[in-house]
């Protein structure tokens, strides 16, 4: 990042993390951005929503999520989520079956 860039992102209320220097070989004083972005990696595909929640995969897990307001009551609770557990194996198992026919 030269220093322009730098100075805009500053004058627009950005903040830029990095480290603030004297260069050994100029002898001018160097900023360095860190590099903050993300690795980009593939996004879980969803293979069911649920009524509570979603099942879902990635490349080395599947993904169980289910969420209960408390106020329910315990046994709603376990109804809910056992539901929604019985609807994502049934349809885990469905999509590993036609991935083996096709």
């Amino acid at each position: 990042m030269d220093a322009i860039e730098l100075l805009k992102k500053l004058l627009n209320g950005k903040r830029v993390q990095g480290v603030l220097f004297i260069d050994e070989n100029t002898g001018k004083l160097t900023f360095k951005a860190y590099n903050r972005k993300s690795p980009k990696h593939p996004k879980d595909r969803l293979i069911c929503p649920l009524e509570t929640g979603w099942l879902k995969e990635s490349r080395e897990r599947i993904k169980f999520f289910s969420s209960v307001k408390k106020e329910v009551g315990v046994a709603e609770i376990h109804n809910a989520m056992e539901s929604d557990l019985e609807k994502a194996m049934s349809e885990l198992f469905m999509m590993k079956l036609q991935e083996r026919l096709f």
